[in-house]
């Protein structure tokens, strides 16, 4: 049997190391708008905020015209860096996401609009503007201890449908006070519960599910 120099072994070891490192590693989703573009990458490794000509250099980016874009359900983690709140609503409203991080890139302060998420488990936010808190979080659960760790869930006990919504309040990015969020679990019906929520004749009333509503402000 014929062995290759310690050198060469070495080198080929640690070319398998890294192969099987960057093989084992998570994609997740980076969108954001430059200059009217939005483009829509898949990175390996988490990407400075708003760092536009890394991303581009380090992520699989594709551009991506706003008449094209669909409602999208994200399986993995999804970033967006925006500047404006109507980014936001084209990309995100009636969205099926679990983990999602927001960063504002812009500097004028933001007014005060909402979004409708579904599913939503983990959100961070970051900003840019000189507020007092510039990067928060808050994480969103169920009471229930029988639930899975995705965003829907069926309880064993009366086999409901567990779904979660999040209404967002775009004005947080201004991080001028900090970031709280507030649930209320075992919402059958979404219409008669929040009569006056925007939106509300969407939403489906099933005797099956069962929903976990959250607002973050």
């Amino acid at each position: 049997m014929i062995l290759a120099p310690p050198n060469i072994q070495a080198k080929a070891g640690a070319d398998v190391a890294s192969y099987d490192f960057v093989r084992s590693q998570k994609n997740h989703t980076l969108i954001f708008t430059k200059e009217s573009i939005i483009r829509n990458c898949s990175c390996l490794a988490d990407i400075h905020d708003c760092d536009y000509n890394l991303a581009n250099l380090m992520c699989n980016c594709r551009t991506v015209l706003p008449s094209t874009m669909e409602k999208t359900n994200y399986n993995s983690d999804l970033t967006i860096w925006f500047t404006d709140t109507s980014v936001l609503e084209m990309l995100l409203n009636f969205t099926r996401v679990c983990d999602l991080k927001l960063s504002f890139c812009g500097t004028a302060p933001l007014p005060t609009e909402y979004l409708t998420i579904w599913g939503l488990r983990k959100l961070r936010v970051k900003n840019k503007v000189k507020g007092q808190f510039p990067e928060q979080s808050v994480t969103i659960s169920s009471s229930s201890n029988n639930e899975k760790e995705d965003y829907l869930a069926m309880h064993n006990k009366d086999r409901q449908m567990l779904v979660y919504i999040s209404f967002l309040d775009t004005s947080l990015f201004n991080g001028y006070s900090l970031l709280k969020s507030y649930s209320v679990e075992n919402v059958s019906s979404i219409t008669e519960y929040f009569p006056s929520l925007l939106y509300s004749d969407v939403f489906s009333t099933s005797d099956n599910k069962s929903y976990v509503v959250t607002f973050i402000y």
